[in-house]
């Protein structure tokens, strides 16, 4: 999708499916931002002492420069902050980031040129996407240092991912024919001093995210099945009766994915059996009756989390703002980026509340006391020398305690940086790294968990599931073999995790 970037709000969705960008040609819009642009450029050739563009930064702010030192300013801004540290981020959250500094610029309240926009989607059409570290940013004023990867390969500086290999940016622009930008006054600020990465970081995890509680309600669907559950819980008039809207959402994908299963029992069957069945609970654990109440505060959750990123990634968080319709100048502080640093905590919490249901659930699976005739760690063969899935409860429950241990809140270790100057900080991008740390860990449990639904599957009989949890146990035995004897399976949570992230199992 080629995605039109103007004044115009523009959704996550249409970032996420973006193949590439184009600034628009209405001559309203330019006009727009020449307007701004040039007010500004006015301003400072009057000499008037303007934030960041002719003076210094930060508590350095009182050092006054003149109009024809200002562009060395922005030049020495990116070079300076060039200490990103840490592992780098993916090209396609590197390339997310491009897109949404654009997209924040194209507001006409930075000030800067029509040619800057331009330069932003030439990098988008041509491939060429600034490599940018993960961490040395506080997350105000926004994202300096890793920010300023873009603006030194605008300028001819650093490197980017350019055809399947990391590369000099002058390499590749020789070989294009394209000239290094030269940055007008208060345009590397501009790119810099924004919320830009940590939104980016935050909008790939949510993606990941979405797949895994999706996923995660399909694993919890079969295990109303393969535990002979009641489906009680997921009944209409039980959600109607507490009306949040993420309760009632997973209610329902719960309920319809069970449809069909000759496992499950209403609480009618649940009543008639009390007397007859001595094991047969009145009702079931937890883990089990609440997951609509637990995953819906999820989804809750993501859908707030998602509208602040929407918000913030169309927000002008730079500083100062220029409003050229006015003649005013505001120096402010909306590159504190607190909106993303919460969602991103709270989606930590959000994780680390699957996780430890997960957990939770996998340990009735596995356990003979509790699993209702699966037998003791799933196995297939009664020998006493066979272990089952012993060691893979484990291997889970470790997972979950890494996950769950990541929940401390960022957005409350503000350090104060920069002459005191930084001394209340959102710490936005690290909250966003923690949560998308989380990811790879939840992939992996419900990799685990999924093999060991494959396994009770096959003890209670393909024939018995429902349609849903059929087509379930068939994406697994394409690639995993059902356990008769004690093997390795590490390769089998490998590539049952590629299942899981090509959203298969949803």
């Amino acid at each position: 999708m080629n995605l039109q970037i103007d004044k115009r709000y523009i959704t996550l969705d249409e970032i996420t499916k973006a193949s590439n960008i184009e600034i628009s040609k209405e001559n309203e819009f330019l006009d727009y931002i020449n307007h701004t642009h040039n007010f500004l450029m006015n301003e400072i050739k009057d000499g008037k002492p303007i934030y960041g563009i002719t003076t210094g930064y930060g508590a350095s702010g009182k050092n006054y420069v003149s109009y024809e030192d200002s562009k060395t300013l922005q030049k020495n801004l990116f070079r300076f902050h060039g200490c990103g540290i840490g592992v780098n981020l993916s090209k396609k959250v590197c390339r997310y980031a491009v897109i949404m500094r654009t997209i924040s610029l194209s507001k006409a309240r930075s000030g800067v040129s029509v040619e800057l926009l331009k330069r932003l989607e030439l990098l988008i059409k041509e491939d060429i996407i600034p490599v940018i570290p993960s961490q040395g940013s506080v997350g105000a004023s926004g994202d300096l240092t890793p920010l300023s990867y873009i603006a030194a390969v605008i300028a001819g500086e650093r490197e980017v991912y350019y055809k399947g290999k990391i590369k000099d940016v002058m390499e590749v622009y020789n070989e294009l024919n394209i000239p290094a930008y030269e940055f007008k006054p208060k345009e590397a600020l501009a790119i810099m001093n924004g919320t830009t990465i940590m939104s980016a970081i935050a909008l790939d995890a949510i993606e990941e995210f979405e797949i895994v509680l999706n996923s995660m309600e399909s694993y919890v669907a079969g295990m109303f099945e393969v535990l002979l559950g009641d489906d009680t819980p997921v009944e209409d008039f039980v959600h109607e009766s507490k009306p949040f809207s993420g309760q009632i959402e997973t209610a329902k994908n719960i309920k319809n994915k069970i449809q069909g299963s000759k496992l499950t029992h209403g609480r009618d069957d649940r009543y008639d059996k009390f007397f007859a069945d001595n094991d047969l609970n009145i009702q079931d654990t937890y883990s089990m009756r609440c997951a609509p109440q637990v995953l819906g505060v999820i989804r809750d959750n993501l859908v707030i989390s998602k509208n602040w990123v929407e918000t913030e990634i169309n927000s002008v968080n730079d500083n100062p703002l220029i409003d050229g319709e006015n003649k005013k100048i505001y120096t402010s502080g909306n590159f504190y980026g607190g909106y993303v640093a919460h969602a991103m905590d709270t989606l930590k919490i959000c994780a680390a509340n699957l996780a430890d249901l997960l957990d939770k659930e996998f340990a009735l699976l596995v356990d003979h006391k509790f699993n209702r005739g699966l037998g003791e760690n799933l196995k297939l063969s009664h020998e006493p020398f066979y272990h089952g899935f012993k060691a893979m409860q484990i291997s889970l429950s470790s997972l979950s305690a890494d996950v769950i241990k990541n929940t401390t809140a960022a957005s409350i270790h503000s350090r104060p940086t920069e002459s005191l100057n930084q001394d209340k900080v959102s710490m936005g991008t690290t909250a966003a790294n923690d949560f998308a740390k989380m990811i790879p860990d939840l992939y992996n449990m419900l990799s685990i968990a999924f093999i060991g639904m494959a396994q009770a599957v096959d003890i209670r009989g393909k024939g018995e599931v429902s349609p849903h949890l059929k087509n379930i146990h068939d994406e697994i035995r394409n690639i995993a073999k059902p356990l008769y004897e004690d093997r390795r399976m590490d390769f089998d949570i490998v590539n049952i995790n590629k299942v899981l992230r090509s959203a298969k199992l949803v």
